[in-house]
């Protein structure tokens, strides 16, 4: 039998990774955590030997080494597609660093987001990613004291952790503008109520800019905020509440694609379509919003790029980082079919 079937029988470990390659154990770890040290050509060669051996890094014995080489993320719900955006930045930047990736929906509600965090805890995972928690400062600081951790969505200044936004204000601000100048007076916010009273939320900085932006166009009185949630089924509620209004909106910014989508979903059901309804607006830019059927005028924060800097961060973090970093990405507007003149 040759050597290479017979390495096959059993778990190929990265010494024979490092005897196919003609290198040394040393050269060969260095080349796996993509350490300083080790030469293109030698970079080459190993991998190629991983791929040939089909060599797997065991999870358990790199966790006795200090690391596990696993990432966890933890989101409300899978069915929102900006969290895919995030996740997918994330991936593209830790995967070449050999870490994986480990995605957990934990809710919108505290004590079964903390129940699924403890959990990644104990299987020693060596950073985390929290994708707008509902947990308070606080809280999250409490987490930090236990594992590198950066907050997606978040406007924290707390020294325990990094975190990444776009600048949720200005971009309720692009909405309304974009609304206004379409003719729109009368326009409505849909909130996502969980989030109130708590400031340092991406829900709070949207609605704060959609009331400073409905102000500065002399326009408070016509403000409508409508209180659900972000998610598919808020946004059919949202909906439902928007028709039982005795004065409608032209105009509806729902906060967030997912809830656009199931606002669109709920008028659709009615015989309604958007823009005939009212003008729509999300935010995210995420893959559904660009579909034909769809073409969801929205805001786009960099939702990949944002997850590629979450990764970089959160290494940093890994290998020493102690100093906090809060970055913002500039939002921008991305106009499709679902906002025109009121009629």
């Amino acid at each position: 039998m040759s050597e290479a079937n017979d390495q096959r029988r059993r778990r190929v470990t990265i010494v024979d990774v490092a005897k196919h390659a003609g290198v040394s154990t040393a050269a060969a770890s260095r080349v796996l955590r993509n350490a300083y040290g080790a030469s293109e050509s030698m970079r080459a060669r190993v991998q190629a030997s991983m791929e040939e051996l089909d060599y797997r890094p065991h999870g358990p014995a790199r966790g006795m080494r200090g690391r596990t080489f696993t990432i966890g993320v933890v989101v409300s719900d899978l069915e929102n597609p900006f969290f895919s955006l995030i996740t997918d930045g994330l991936s593209s930047l830790i995967r070449p660093k050999s870490y994986e990736l480990f995605v957990s929906p934990g809710g919108f509600e505290v004590p079964p987001q903390k129940s699924v965090v403890e959990a990644m805890i104990d299987h020693h995972m060596d950073g985390l990613v929290l994708v707008a928690p509902p947990m308070s400062i606080a809280e999250l600081e409490q987490i930090a004291m236990s594992i590198p951790l950066v907050v997606v969505g978040h406007h924290s200044q707390s020294p325990a952790f990094d975190t990444v936004a776009a600048d949720d204000e200005r971009g309720a601000q692009l909405v309304v503008d974009h609304l206004v100048g379409l003719g729109h007076r009368r326009i409505a916010f849909v909130m996502h109520a969980d989030g109130r009273g708590d400031e340092a939320r991406p829900e709070s900085h949207r609605l704060h800019g959609f009331e400073r932006a409905m102000s500065q166009h002399g326009l408070a009185s016509d403000a409508i905020v409508v209180d659900s949630r972000w998610s598919l089924d808020g946004g059919g509620d949202a909906a439902r509440q928007i028709d039982a209004l005795d004065t409608p909106p032209t105009a509806v910014h729902a906060g967030a694609d997912i809830v656009a989508l199931g606002m669109m979903n709920e008028l659709w059901a009615g015989g309604k379509s958007v823009p005939e309804a009212y003008s729509l607006v999300g935010y995210d830019n995420s893959s559904t919003s660009s579909l034909g059927p769809i073409w969801l005028t929205t805001v786009d924060q960099s939702g990949v790029e944002m997850g590629k800097r979450v990764g970089h961060l959160l290494i940093e973090r890994i290998e020493g980082r102690s100093e906090a970093r809060h970055e913002v990405f500039e939002p921008r507007l991305v106009v499709r079919g679902t906002t025109t003149r009121p009629a």
